[in-house]
């Protein structure tokens, strides 16, 4: 079934694409994006991913586990896509482009 995959970029690695679960990934770009806000700086990962944990459902991520993979899989392919931004300075902190 190819729909059960979705194809994801790394802004780390251009012109590289991986296949993964389209349910997991699609759970986790919404909890990101409903965390993140619109303007820099943004939110530390670990702390994304505090603020996301509550967003996610048990069925697709039993407690919480592999979400911090996840986080970073959505992550680098939405600053690939455009969608979301790091800070210009250290620590990495994200925030939308884009509307939630």
């Amino acid at each position: 079934m190819p729909d059960d995959k979705i194809e994801i970029e790394n802004i780390n690695k251009p012109g590289k694409t991986e296949r993964v679960s389209r349910a997991k990934y699609m759970a986790m770009r919404e909890a990101l994006l409903a965390v993140l806000p619109a303007e820099a700086p943004g939110l530390t990962v670990a702390d994304a991913k505090e603020a996301l944990l509550p967003h996610l459902s048990e069925a697709v991520f039993p407690e919480g586990k592999t979400a911090g993979w996840w986080l970073k899989a959505v992550q680098l392919d939405l600053e690939a896509k455009g969608v979301i931004k790091r800070a210009p300075r250290p620590p990495v902190r994200l925030y939308r482009l884009e509307p939630a």
